[in-house]
C-alpha cells in the first residue's frame, strides 16, 4: 500500500470515529430529556396526589356492610332531607341530601346525626381550593360505595357544595366520614358517592378553608386547630 492509500485510509477512518461519537453523544443526550420529563411527570403526580382520593383516616375496627342485602333501621324514602352543620365559631351549613340518588348514604348519615354520633367531631382534613372533610370517629359500620365504579348509578357530580362520602381504597368502605365540596372536582365523579348539596352557607366551608394550616401536602389539620362540629340536625 503506498503512502496516499495508508493516508487514505486514516482519513476514512477518523471520519467513521466522529460520526460514531457524534450519535452516541445523540442518544445519550435524548436519554436524559426522557429521564427528566420522567422525573417531571412523577414529581407532578406526586403533588396532585392529595386532591385524587379522599381517604378516610383509618379503617373501622370490624367491617359491616349496609347495603341492599342488609336492612337499615329505617325506609329512607325518595324526599329530599334537610340537615345543618352547626360549626363552632364558624356558623352553619344547611344541606338537602338526596336519597333518590344515593339511599344508603343518606340513611347512614342521618342515622348517625340522630344519634349524637357526630356532635364534638371535627373536620380534620382540609385543603383549600378543593374540599373540607369531617366526621372521623369510632363506628364499625360500612357502607355500600354508590358511584358507578362499584356498578351503582349515580348522577350527582362533584361540583361546588356537594357533600360526598369519604371511603378507604375499598370501593364499599365508607363509614362515617364525608367531605364538602369546596370547588369543582370532576375527578371524583363515578368514585365517591355524593349525596346532596349545601343550600345555604357555603360561606362557611370557604372561611373554613381560607382558615386552615394543613401540616402536610394531604390537608392533614393539627388537632388544636380542627373546626368542631357542635352538632348535625336533621331537619
Amino acid at each position: 500500500m503506498t503512502d496516499k492509500q495508508k493516508r487514505e485510509v486514516a482519513k476514512q477512518k477518523e471520519k467513521r470515529n466522529k460520526i460514531i461519537i457524534i450519535a452516541v453523544s445523540a442518544v445519550v443526550a435524548a436519554a436524559v430529556i426522557v429521564c427528566a420529563a420522567i422525573g417531571i411527570a412523577r414529581s407532578g403526580e406526586k403533588r396532585d396526589n392529595a386532591n385524587d382520593a379522599i381517604t378516610t383516616t383509618a379503617e373501622p375496627a370490624e367491617t359491616v356492610t349496609a347495603g341492599a342485602e342488609n336492612e337499615q333501621s329505617s325506609e329512607p324514602g325518595v324526599e329530599p332531607v334537610n340537615v345543618e352543620i352547626v360549626v363552632r365559631d364558624y356558623g352553619t351549613i344547611t344541606l338537602e341530601l338526596d336519597p333518590s340518588q344515593a339511599p344508603i348514604s343518606v340513611e347512614n348519615f342521618v342515622n348517625l346525626a340522630r344519634s349524637g354520633f357526630y356532635d364534638g367531631l371535627t373536620f380534620h382534613r382540609i385543603i383549600e381550593g378543593f374540599m373540607i372533610q369531617g366526621g372521623a370517629g369510632e363506628n364499625a359500620a360500612t357502607i355500600k360505595g354508590e358511584f358507578s365504579a362499584n356498578g351503582v348509578e349515580n348522577n350527582i357530580e362533584h361540583t361546588r357544595g356537594v357533600i360526598s362520602m369519604a371511603r378507604a381504597p375499598g370501593y364499599d368502605s365508607a363509614s362515617s366520614q364525608f367531605f364538602i365540596v369546596q370547588e369543582d372536582s370532576p375527578h371524583l365523579d363515578g368514585n365517591y358517592a355524593a349525596f346532596g348539596h349545601v343550600t345555604s352557607g357555603m360561606e362557611v366551608v370557604d372561611a373554613i378553608a381560607a382558615d386552615a394550616e394543613p401540616v402536610d401536602n394531604n390537608g392533614t389539620i393539627a388537632a388544636e386547630d380542627q373546626p368542631v362540629i357542635e352538632t348535625i340536625r336533621v331537619l
